[in-house]
């Protein structure tokens, strides 16, 4: 009787580091699968459907432009106000929604992970993968409002940092990412964290350069500045502001410091996510 052949298998142990790429790209399927259950499932049942990509970000920047705009008076740096805040929201979101989306993916899908086999971080992948939709619709709309505004005769210009769009795409999504997978993780075991999730991205949001720029904040609060430097996602906003708009505090100390805090977060979260969903059903 012959040996028979096995395309898989299943083994108890493995390295920390292994991420079975090769599996995940075999079950590329299910990553479509999945990125069409999150679309679909989220805004079947709603009035407005996909157009709540647009009013989302729409009604923050109107809000934002009144408030802290007009109310408060915070420099925009010469920039229009709405697209100022417009640039900020856009790339914030996609991050925002990355991690707190991904921070709850093992308690979500309890039920999967506990019946069938598949690779695990299948799952985070199709929820940054599904964001990115979201994040071409409001880029789309970023991009009406800046034709807009140059008809208007606003003063902004394209600038060369705009090659670093697509690596700013990656670092956001990363970012996001592994700052989930460990969140997940954790929530695991201690799930009071769910509910601070959503509560601590609002507030690093204030951290971040989404209402001001970062030149407000140097000269106005030096002494609490650097908080705001050390923030990962500033140098990432900054540049995405500086590519498009041709404003902003840009240079490639601060670039390549958030890139290495971001590989170095999503290491620390794919080492903590492979040790967790060996044994996590028995803890959510």
């Amino acid at each position: 009787m012959s040996e028979q052949e096995h395309s898989w298998t299943i083994e108890a142990k493995s390295s920390l580091f292994d991420l079975k790429l090769n599996e995940v790209w075999a079950y590329r399927d299910l990553l479509w699968l999945l990125v069409r259950r999150d679309f679909v499932s989220f805004y079947k049942q709603t009035i407005f459907g996909p157009l709540w990509f647009f009013i989302q970000p729409l009604f923050t920047t109107i809000i934002f432009t009144f408030i802290f705009g007009n109310l408060a008076g915070i420099s925009t740096d010469g920039l229009p106000k709405p697209l100022f805040y417009m640039a900020g929201i856009t790339a914030w979101n996609y991050f925002s929604d990355c991690l707190t989306k991904t921070s709850t993916v093992f308690r979500d899908n309890a039920g999967i992970f506990g019946k069938v086999y598949f690779p695990r971080l299948i799952m985070p992948l199709s929820i940054v993968v599904s964001n990115l939709v979201r994040f071409a619709v409001q880029l789309l709309l970023f991009l009406l409002l800046m034709i807009y505004y140059h008809l208007s005769g606003a003063q902004f210009s394209i600038s060369w940092a705009l090659v670093l769009f697509p690596m700013l795409i990656i670092l956001m999504a990363l970012l996001g990412l592994g700052g989930g997978m460990i969140i997940s993780a954790m929530t695991t075991k201690y799930r009071d964290l769910a509910f601070l999730v959503t509560f601590g991205v609002q507030l690093l949001m204030y951290a971040t350069t989404v209402i001001y720029p970062l030149s407000a904040a140097l000269e106005k609060y030096p002494k609490y500045a650097w908080i705001i430097m050390y923030n990962p996602m500033t140098p990432i906003i900054e540049t995405f502001r500086y590519g498009f708009l041709g404003e902003g505090s840009f240079s490639w100390g601060s670039f390549g410091y958030a890139s290495g805090i971001t590989f170095a977060v999503l290491i620390l979260g794919i080492i903590i996510f492979n040790k967790v969903e060996r044994n996590f059903v028995d803890t959510v």
